[in-house]
């Protein structure tokens, strides 16, 4: 049996809200619409955990942090975990990178056999939370409010330089598995930066969105003094007080962020055309790491398990799974044992490894029942939050807050915390034994805490003396690319053309 080739287009903080049966009507995203046509549309997909390293490693590895140990944007990624790249390439496919996937430590590889670019974030341990010291704000990388009092046009960024290069070689890679030196299945994944903060966007895409309806949010600003206490912890790690965000500020951010999901719609557009014309097939499975609370109730960014923030776009486009809108919730966290049996790894060899489920049994029309579950233990945090989604109901839980649940038909927008409702409490039970069983918040929360203690130490050791960094730099063989003496220039050209010559 010929094992399919695999696309993956992953994308950073975009809102699963936005992608309610593939793309909303009003994005300019004729591209994405035009895969979401042949897709699976999972329309309630959450992330493992709303930060982007954690939502990363358990979305590679099917595990959630408390299990792979990656509670933050600094929290060292295993090289003992086994990733969907590795259970790839264990089944004899070439597996490559073109992007960020936000490692952290020395291995920068966790089964990809080639990397193409270097990552946009740091790789070593300076980014971590310290739970001893609750209210701490570490100037230098906690997010800030500057990305909505900056929002507007530019023609370049740290972010687009960042993701052109990522398109760029991502397509260079595509023509070149298009030459057919390598007879095995390939799966490539592709993974861009946008439209994460900060709200820069260029001004072709950023003209799209002159006349949108949709330039603030649903929910506005609750206020501080009437968010919940985690949502506080957010705005204060944000640094709120030092900006007064007006609605001119929103209204930019929002378009910025929109006119982002266009220049990412190109991009992808771009890397389609690629497999169209070189007449290569392939899987093709779409999704973001977390989401963006894009001004709802006062909140931006990410770190919580509201929709905005949590809800995640989950398209897969392949031949053995029928398109259409699939409404039961699933997780990123799935997406390592679908992709093992799609490549037709047994799911008994991938089940002791994820805590995820194959979807593909899900996408044919079977029932599923389990929970989707989401952690959350880094920076804004002063001890571990964790997250069922059961059916209609969120019901969320932390030693230092109240129990949060929400029935999302009726409650959307999660506007009315039902924990405390007398009429209400034999969910709220069902749901907090279900959560107790899954986690020990106690255990938990030493867990996160030693580890922080750990990496403080090792990180202010490494950065006395010489400095060797854990940063990816990509390998450029120059003596084996274009025309070398060592070649003959015969066989450089005819093997180079795809199709080959007559």
């Amino acid at each position: 049996m010929t094992k399919p080739n695999i696309l993956i287009l992953m994308v950073d903080q975009l809102n699963g809200t936005l992608f309610p049966d593939g793309p909303a009507e009003w994005l300019h995203t004729p591209n994405l619409k035009k895969l979401a046509a042949r897709s699976t549309r999972f329309a309630n997909a959450y992330t493992a955990s709303p930060l982007c390293a954690p939502g990363r490693a358990s979305f590679m590895s099917g595990q959630l942090p408390s299990r792979t140990g990656v509670y933050d944007n600094a929290a060292e990624f295993r090289s003992d975990i086994p990733t969907y790249a590795h259970h790839l390439r264990r089944a004899g496919y070439y597996t490559c990178l073109s992007g960020k996937m936000h490692f952290v430590g020395p291995d920068q590889l966790h089964g990809f056999e080639d990397r193409l670019t270097t990552d946009i974030y740091p790789a070593d341990f300076g980014w971590t939370p310290d739970y001893r010291k609750p209210g701490e704000r570490i100037d230098w990388w906690y997010h800030n409010m500057g990305s909505v009092t900056g929002a507007g046009v530019a023609e370049i960024s740290n972010q687009m330089e960042y993701d052109d290069e990522v398109a760029y070689n991502a397509k260079a890679k595509l023509y070149d598995l298009a030459r057919g030196h390598d007879d095995r299945p390939w799966c490539v994944t592709v993974s861009f930066t946008h439209p994460h903060d900060p709200y820069v966007a260029r001004r072709k895409y950023w003209d799209l969105y002159e006349d949108c309806e949709h330039l603030l949010p649903e929910v506005a600003d609750l206020g501080y003094d009437n968010q919940d206490p985690h949502a506080k912890r957010i705005f204060d790690a944000n640094d709120w007080r030092s900006f007064d965000i007006t609605e001119v500020d929103i209204r930019k951010s929002r378009r910025a962020y929109f006119a982002n999901i266009s220049y990412l719609d190109d991009k992808v557009g771009e890397i389609m055309e690629v497999l169209e014309t070189t007449r290569q097939e392939a899987i093709i499975l779409f999704v973001s790491d977390h989401g963006d609370m894009l001004g709802e109730r006062g909140l931006w960014f990410k770190m919580n398990f509201y929709e905005g923030s949590a809800r995640v776009p989950l398209m897969i486009s392949a031949p053995d799974l029928p398109a259409g809108r699939i409404d039961t919730p699933v997780s990123t966290l799935d997406v390592t044992p679908t992709l093992g049996v799609l490549a037709g790894v047994p799911m008994d060899e991938l089940a002791p490894w994820t805590d995820g489920e194959d979807l593909s049994p899900l996408a044919r029309g079977e029932e599923r029942t389990s929970p989707v579950a989401m952690e959350y233990a880094a920076e804004a945090s002063y001890a571990p939050l964790v997250s069922l989604r059961y059916g209609k109901w969120k019901y969320s839980r932390c030693v230092l807050d109240p129990d949060q649940l929400f029935d999302l038909e009726t409650d959307p927008h999660e506007l009315k915390n039902l924990a405390d409702r007398p009429e209400h409490q034999v969910t709220l039970q069902t749901l907090r034994a279900k959560s107790e069983a899954r986690w020990d918040l106690e255990k938990f929360d030493a867990e996160v805490r030693a580890s922080q203690a750990r990496r403080w130490v090792v990180y202010e050791a490494l950065r006395q003396g010489g400095y060797y960094p854990w940063d990816y730099q990509p390998l450029q063989k120059a003596s084996e690319r274009y025309m070398r003496n060592h070649m003959d220039l015969n066989t450089v050209e005819e093997n180079q053309r795809y199709p080959r010559g007559e």
